[in-house]
């Protein structure tokens, strides 16, 4: 398994950028380009250490802990290609789930708020159970029911609009 010592030893992270370079030239690697890369519609940066791919965030934990992450390593600003030290923490898969945004196919452009004939629906769930938060004439006053329950119950993971 790879240690922090040796990630620190083949490369460098600048926790300002969330950037990780090679320190050592090696065939077909850069030491001047961004190591990694970002596959095709795929979300997070991967870099290959001895011959193993890694999601960057989590090298990015390992480098600046000296320890692999328990669960799941959070975007808390919710963008995969942010991996500055500053944006990742700890989170629990449960956690984690609650930091997203709003799915694709929402028309609102609010999480947890949904267009019901004339009115607008707020709903959230807790722990997988569905909590209506009521029916509102405006999208942003759903908006406004959404975002207060998820910060009751979401406390520092809560995405709000």
């Amino acid at each position: 398994m790879l240690t922090a010592e040796r990630l620190r030893y083949l490369f460098r992270y600048d926790p300002e950028t969330g950037q990780f370079w090679r320190r050592h030239p090696h065939a077909g690697y850069n030491i001047n380009r961004e190591a990694g890369y970002v596959r095709k519609g795929a979300p997070y940066r991967e870099i290959r250490v001895d011959q193993k791919l890694y999601l960057a965030h989590r090298l990015a934990w390992l480098y600046m802990t000296g320890e692999w992450p328990v669960e799941t390593v959070d975007h808390i600003d919710g963008i995969p290609a942010n991996n500055a030290w500053a944006n990742l923490r700890a989170a629990t898969f449960k956690e984690n789930s609650r930091n997203r945004g709003r799915l694709p196919n929402n028309t609102t452009g609010y999480p947890g708020v949904s267009r019901q004939r004339r009115r607008f629906r707020a709903r959230i769930v807790v722990d997988g159970k569905p909590i209506e938060l009521g029916s509102f004439d405006t999208k942003e006053a759903a908006r406004d029911a959404y975002n207060a329950a998820a910060k009751e119950h979401f406390g520092e993971f809560a995405r709000v609009a």
